[in-house]
C-alpha cells in the first residue's frame, strides 16, 4: 500500500500550494491513500466546512487535526457528518467527532489514527493508553495503521514511535511546522518521522508573518498571529510504502517542495 502524507496546511497560501502540487505528487508516487493535516487550514486557526470539502475535491482521502481543532466554530456545524476528518482521539469522552477511521483501498484497509501530545500542550487523556485502546479494535480489521501524532516535543514523539513500533505501520509527527530529517524504519517495522513539516508560506516563521513573530520576541508583548496570504510557497510531507499483509513499513521518505527545492529536482 502506498501512502502520501502532507504536513500541516496553513492558511490560504498552504491550501493553494496543496491544490497546485498534489496532482504532480499523485502522478509521481501513485498513492492509494492521501492524508492531510488540516488543523491550520482556515487562516491558521482550525478548519471550515468549505475547506473540508475543497480538500476532498482536491483528492484528499483523510484529514487529520490537532490542538487547533476547535478554533473555528464552523466545525461544530459539520463535524458530526465529516466522516473523512478525524480529530485527536484522546480528547475527553463526549467530544464531537471521531479519533480514527478506516479507509478501504480495493480489498485492503488502512486505519488512520489521530493522537494529541501532552508535553507543553493542553492536558488531555493519555495518548499512549488511548493508542492501546484503539489498536485493540483496529487490529481486528487491518494490520495497516497510520498514526498522526500531533505533539510539541521531539522526545514525546520519539517515545510514541518506539512505543508503537511493530504494532502500527507508521507514526508521523505534526504540529511544530519544521520538517525533521529523521525518516526511518524502526526495528519492528514501523515507519517514523518526528515531524512532517508544514505546507504554507515559505518566507514565514512557522507559517506566520515573520515580522510579527520577531516583534513579539523583541517586546514580549502579546501579538495576534497573522498568516501571509501571498508570497513564496512550501509543501512538506512524506511518502511511504506498507506491506499489505504484515502492515510493516518497507519505505519512507521526506518530501519538501519550494523554490529552492522544486518538484522533480534533487529533493522532492
Amino acid at each position: 500500500m502506498k501512502v502520501l502524507f502532507i504536513g500541516d496546511v496553513v492558511g490560504s497560501i498552504g491550501r493553494q500550494m496543496l491544490q497546485d502540487t498534489l496532482p504532480q505528487l499523485k502522478k509521481h508516487y501513485r498513492p492509494q491513500v492521501t492524508i492531510v493535516n488540516g488543523e491550520n487550514a482556515a487562516g491558521g486557526r482550525g478548519i471550515t466546512e468549505k475547506i473540508y470539502k475543497e480538500f476532498l475535491q482536491t483528492g484528499v482521502d483523510v484529514i487529520t487535526m490537532g490542538n487547533h481543532t476547535w478554533d473555528n466554530r464552523d466545525i461544530f456545524e459539520f463535524i458530526g457528518t465529516a466522516n473523512k476528518m478525524i480529530r485527536p482521539a484522546n480528547f475527553p469522552e463526549g467530544t464531537p467527532g471521531i479519533g480514527w477511521t478506516i479507509i478501504k483501498v480495493n480489498q485492503l484497509k488502512l486505519a488512520v489514527v489521530n493522537l494529541h501530545g501532552r508535553v507543553f500542550m493542553n492536558s488531555l487523556d493519555d495518548p499512549f493508553r488511548k493508542a492501546d485502546e484503539i489498536l485493540e479494535q483496529v487490529r481486528k480489521e487491518t494490520n495497516c495503521i497510520f498514526v498522526d501524532f500531533h505533539a510539541e516535543t521531539t522526545s514525546e514523539k520519539q517515545a510514541m514511535g518506539w512505543y508503537l513500533d511493530g504494532r502500527v505501520s507508521a507514526v508521523v509527527g505534526t504540529h511544530t511546522h519544521v520538517q525533521t530529517n529523521d525518516a526511518r524504519i524502526l526495528p519492528g517495522g514501523t515507519g517514523y518521522l518526528t515531524d512532517a513539516g508544514m505546507t504554507g508560506a515559505y518566507d514565514s516563521i512557522l507559517g506566520v508573518e515573520k515580522e510579527i513573530i520577531i516583534q513579539k520576541f523583541l517586546t514580549q508583548l502579546p501579538i495576534r498571529h497573522e498568516v501571509p496570504e501571498k508570497g513564496r510557497k512550501l509543501l512538506s510531507g512524506c511518502y511511504m510504502e506498507i506491506n499489505d499483509q504484515t502492515g510493516k513499513c518497507v519505505k519512507i521518505e521526506n518530501i519538501v517542495i519550494n523554490e529552492d527545492r522544486p518538484f522533480g529536482g534533487e529533493f522532492y
